[in-house]
Order: C-alpha cells, then sequence, then structure tokens
C-alpha cells in the first residue's frame, strides 16, 4: 500500500467541533470523517481519480463467529 499523504489542515474551531461529533455518531475518527467527505465531494462532482485507492480499513478486526459460518454480523 502507498504511504498516505499527511496534510495540515486549519479549520475554524466551531467547524472541528461539528465534524468530531459526527464522526462520533457514525464511530469514525475526525481525520476518516473529513477524508469520508471529501471522497463523497469528488465522486458527486465526477473528479475523483480512477487510481485513488479504498478507505482502509482501521480498528478492531471482526471476530468470526463459528456458529454463523461467517465472519461477523452483517456478513
Amino acid at each position: 500500500m502507498p504511504e498516505r499523504k499527511k496534510v495540515l489542515l486549519r479549520l475554524d474551531p466551531a467547524v472541528h467541533d461539528a465534524l468530531a461529533r459526527w464522526a462520533g455518531q457514525e464511530l469514525r475518527s475526525t481525520n476518516a470523517q473529513i477524508e469520508f467527505l471529501l471522497r463523497r465531494a469528488l465522486d458527486d462532482a465526477g473528479r475523483m481519480p480512477k487510481e485513488a485507492g479504498a478507505i482502509p480499513r482501521r480498528g478492531r478486526p471482526r471476530r468470526s463467529d463459528p456458529d454463523r459460518g461467517d465472519d461477523g454480523p452483517g456478513e
């Protein structure tokens, strides 16, 4: 996987607080929420590069459930 770019972003504190609350409600970090929103905006505008990879999955791996025969809920 290619190295991810690091960007310094200056935001109005009220905007940051709103983003952080929204991210928490969707169980994402603030950084992941910003990337999600930027990707959605690029896609909506028809400007998402074809070579852009998927958003990497982070966090704890799903626990497999031998009784269900799958990798977790919803799968």
